[in-house]
């Protein structure tokens, strides 16, 4: 019998990761899992009570060090409220962003640092990682296109930054990809939605 495992979904804005999220845990519920599907921040009540204090305002209402201390805190609750426990049930797990994305965001672009917020993590939620991450990359003229058709009532905080914020959100994601190339897999996410959801099942075959 196939184990329980972790999967994240990561990438900037408009690569398609709540669309693939939805395929993916579609594609392995037809293969037999029991797959939940969550989301950061968020995923259980106390993180998703945080996301709205982190995604509503003005672009300037938290500082990049307030940002990171509150998805680590959310992080901590969803982990050990929603993930640990279904993974303990024996139950697959897709999250739309996890740690990848704070360190992307805060850590390297933020200029809190990577190292801080790995080790806000290792204290909330205990280190805790994916059994893989998939890395959506998708060339930024386009990526921008989805997120403006996705967003048509408008922008959350972090969403709606410049385009410039964005692409050094990209570059982030590369150096983590760099970084961790045992776990952290690079999915072209070009070309139609069912095209990308085969690209990630044939880069989940081996833990299948």
């Amino acid at each position: 019998m196939t184990r329980a495992r972790f999967i994240t979904l990561e990438g900037g804005e408009g690569v398609g990761k709540s669309t693939q999220l939805v395929a993916l845990a579609a594609a392995l519920r037809a293969r037999g899992l029991d797959v939940v599907e969550t989301r950061e921040p968020g995923g259980s009540p106390g993180a998703e009570a945080i996301r709205q204090l982190l995604l509503q305002g003005s672009e300037d209402r938290w500082t990049a060090e307030s940002e990171a201390l509150l998805f680590a805190a959310a992080r901590a609750d969803h982990v050990a409220r929603t993930i640990k426990p279904a993974l303990a049930a024996g139950q697959w797990v897709i999250s739309d962003r996890f740690i990848d994305s704070s360190v992307a965001y805060q850590g390297i672009v933020g200029h809190v640092g990577a190292d801080a917020v790995r080790q806000l993590h290792a204290i909330g939620s205990h280190g805790f990682l994916p059994d893989r991450t998939f890395l959506l990359r998708l060339e930024n003229r386009a990526a921008a296109e989805r997120a403006r058709a996705r967003d048509t009532e408008g922008s959350d905080r972090i969403g709606g930054r410049e385009q410039a914020f964005h692409d050094r959100i990209g570059f982030a994601f590369g150096v983590i990809a760099n970084e961790e190339p045992e776990r952290v897999r690079p999915i072209d996410a070009a070309g139609a939605p069912e095209a990308v959801t085969a690209r990630l099942l044939a880069a989940l075959e081996d833990l299948l």
